[in-house]
């Protein structure tokens, strides 16, 4: 006796068939040099001759944000705070470098922030620093709601966490560490951190959620960008992540991390920037 399949199953399998078919993998983007006109799938591998950009001015800030860290754009004003000293956040005026502005954090300690990020209703600030022995046991992002900033009452939690990969806690010394950290973002329900590898020179990323606890952060992936990252911004409108570092020799440069799918963000374009401004940390 003589089966014949359902016509619907043939036109899946065929729909399949031809999908498969049409699907090329390589560099999606014209600006790479192995760029592939009839690749559909960016994989990835798009190879980017060297670039760099030369900053029109610089501006002298005032003593009192010296060791300015991190850098936040929030209710028009642009933020910044101290590394190690105490727990304010400073607008600075993005024309004079003045300062317009300042809201204190009460009830916290400042041992090492280093980084700071937000989304819609809390400021996010990485107590991270972890470069003088490599042993922290205490890292934490503090998670301080904006209404009560903006009101005088600053309420804050903590989301404390360590490194997935790091078993190792006898101190290593100051800057011999691949678990120092500078740069995060906040996307979705989620916090993401850039390590600073001073032993590699590489980035790894690791992932943890946004709330209260304490956490064991995952490893997603690890990057080769020749430097230490010490800041990082997330783009969602361009689907674009920048960060930032500097070479040993001082030389400060620009990643970009663009065209990447969900929360893969090593996995899409990645194009070095350096950036002509010698012996400076950005």
């Amino acid at each position: 006796m003589k089966h014949h399949l359902p016509l619907f199953f043939l036109a899946i399998c065929l729909g399949w068939s031809q999908l498969s078919l049409a699907q090329v993998s390589g560099c999606t983007d014209p600006l790479a040099s192995n760029y592939n006109a009839s690749a559909t799938h960016n994989d990835g591998s798009c190879i980017y001759p060297a670039e760099s950009v030369s900053p029109v001015s610089t501006i002298s800030l005032p003593n009192r944000i010296d060791e300015t860290s991190g850098l936040l754009i929030w209710n028009q004003k642009l933020w910044t705070h101290n590394d190690d000293t105490e727990t304010y956040l400073y607008a600075v005026d993005t024309d004079s470098g003045l300062l317009q502005d300042s809201l204190m954090i009460s009830s916290v300690i400042n041992t090492d922030w280093e980084e700071i990020s937000q989304d819609s209703n809390y400021v996010y600030i990485g107590d991270f620093g972890n470069n003088l022995n490599g042993n922290r046991t205490d890292l934490k992002i503090l998670r301080v709601s904006k209404s009560s900033l903006l009101s005088g009452q600053s309420v804050t939690d903590t989301i404390a966490f360590s490194y997935s990969e790091q078993t190792v806690f006898t101190p290593a010394g100051a800057d011999n560490t691949d678990f120092d950290c500078e740069a995060m973002i906040v996307a979705g329900d989620s916090i993401y951190l850039f390590t600073k590898q001073w032993l590699t020179q590489k980035t790894d990323l690791y992932v943890m959620p946004k709330v209260p606890g304490n956490y064991s952060a995952q490893l997603r992936g690890t990057l080769d960008v020749a430097g230490l990252i010490t800041g990082s911004v997330y783009l969602p409108h361009l689907r674009m992540i920048l960060m930032i570092g500097y070479s040993t020799t001082g030389m400060p440069f620009g990643y970009l991390l663009y065209d990447f799918q969900g929360d893969d963000f090593f996995g899409g374009n990645k194009r070095k920037i350096s950036i002509s401004l010698p012996l400076h940390q950005t």
